[in-house]
C-alpha cells in the first residue's frame, strides 16, 4: 500500500446555480465573443461538443467517484470550472462568489473524505477578495482559492491593490491556486486549439513572472501559490529568468533569483510524459509537485498516478507528489 493517499489538485465540477446567475448578462455575452474570436470556429464548434459530452461529468457524483478509483486517486481537490468574470460587478459579483462556493461545498460534503473543496473571490474587486477569502476558509472550511492568471483587464496579480489579499492568503494559510482560461495574444490564436496548448501555458508563465519578479513571495514568505499545468511555460525555461535577473538592472528586482522563488510555489504534475515531468521536478524540485488531471477534460490525463510511478522516481519523492506535498499545501493531516 502507498505511504500516503494520492490526492489530486486539479479537478473541476460545475456550478448550475453559479452558470445561472450569469446567463442573459452582457458582460458574458462579451466574453464569449472574445473567446470565440481567439478560439477560431473550428475549436469553438468542437469545444461546444465537448462540454456537452462532459456535462454529467461535471456534476455526477458516481461517475466522478468511479473515475477516481480507476485511477487509484484517493482524494480530490475540487474547484469550479473556469470561467473568466473579471466583468462583474460588485452586486453580480458577490452574488456568482456566494453561490460558487456554496455549491462546492455541498458538492464535497456529500464524499467529505473524497472531496476538498476550493473557492472562487472576484479578484476585479480587491476589497470584496479579501472578504471571500475569508469567509470560504473561516466560514465553509475550504482549502483554498482558484484565481486566473490576472484580476482584470489592466490589473495583473502583481498590482498593489491586490496587496491586502496576498496578506490574507498567508495569515489564512490558504492555498492560492492560479488557473488560466485560453490567453490574452487574442485572434493570434484562432486555429489548432492554440487558445489552450499555447494560450494556457503562456499566460501561467506571465503571472507566475509577475509575482516572482516583483518580490512578492519574498515579501510573503509563507505565501502558498499553485499553479496548474506544470506552472506553465515558466518552469521549463526559467533559466532565461535567471539570466536577465543576472544580466540586467531592471530585472535584477529580488534578493534571490527567479528559479529560487518559483521554487516556493508548488505544480501540478500535468505535463504528460515521464521524461517532462522528471524535468519539472529537476526544476522545481520534489517537495513542490502534486498530482494534478484537470478532471473532466480532454487536456487533462485520466491516469495522473500511473504516470507518475513511469517516471521512476525514488520511493520519497513518488510519494511527496502523490500526495505529501499536496498535504502540505492544503494543510491536512495524512
Amino acid at each position: 500500500m502507498p505511504a500516503v493517499p494520492a490526492i489530486d489538485v486539479h479537478a473541476h465540477l460545475a456550478v448550475p446555480a453559479a452558470d445561472a446567475l450569469l446567463e442573459g448578462q452582457p458582460g458574458l455575452g462579451q466574453q464569449r465573443a472574445l473567446d470565440a474570436a481567439t478560439l477560431g470556429a473550428e475549436s469553438l464548434a468542437y469545444n461546444m461538443r465537448h462540454i456537452a459530452e462532459l456535462a454529467p461529468k461535471l456534476t455526477d457524483l458516481d461517475l466522478r467517484l468511479a473515475a477516481m478509483d480507476a485511477a487509484r486517486v484517493d482524494v480530490q481537490a475540487v474547484s469550479a470550472t473556469p470561467l473568466p468574470h473579471a466583468w462583474a460587478d460588485r452586486d453580480l459579483a458577490a452574488q456568482l462568489v456566494t453561490a460558487t462556493n456554496e455549491g462546492v461545498v455541498e458538492a464535497c460534503a456529500k464524499q467529505p473524505d473524497r472531496l476538498l473543496p476550493i473557492g472562487t473571490v472576484s479578484l476585479q474587486h480587491p476589497d470584496l477578495a479579501v472578504g471571500q477569502l475569508d469567509t470560504a476558509v473561516r466560514d465553509l472550511g475550504m482549502r483554498g482559492v482558484q484565481i486566473s492568471t490576472a484580476a482584470g483587464p489592466g490589473r495583473e496579480l502583481d498590482d498593489p491593490s491586490l496587496a491586502d489579499f496576498w496578506a490574507a492568503a498567508e495569515e489564512l494559510g490558504a492555498a492560492v491556486l492560479i488557473h488560466p482560461w485560453g490567453c490574452t495574444l487574442g485572434e493570434r490564436l484562432n486555429a489548432y486549439y492554440l487558445f489552450n496548448s499555447v494560450g494556457n501555458p503562456t499566460e501561467t508563465a506571465l503571472a507566475l513572472s509577475r509575482l516572482v519578479f516583483s518580490g512578492l513571495l519574498e515579501r510573503h514568505p509563507r505565501l502558498k501559490v499553485w499553479s496548474a499545468h506544470g506552472g506553465g511555460y515558466l518552469a521549463s525555461y526559467v533559466v532565461r529568468a535567471d539570466h536577465a535577473w543576472a544580466a540586467r538592472g531592471d530585472a535584477r528586482t529580488t534578493e534571490q533569483p527567479p528559479s529560487a522563488l518559483l521554487r516556493r510555489t508548488w505544480v501540478d504534475s500535468l505535463v504528460y510524459t515521464p521524461e517532462q515531468l522528471r524535468h519539472l521536478v529537476s526544476v522545481m524540485g520534489p517537495s513542490q509537485v502534486t498530482l494534478g488531471s484537470d478532471y473532466p477534460f480532454d487536456m487533462g490525463v485520466d491516469d495522473p498516478v500511473d504516470r507518475l510511478e513511469a517516471a521512476g522516481f525514488d520511493p520519497s519523492t513518488t510519494d511527496a507528489i502523490r500526495g505529501g506535498n499536496a498535504a502540505r499545501l492544503l494543510g491536512l493531516d495524512t
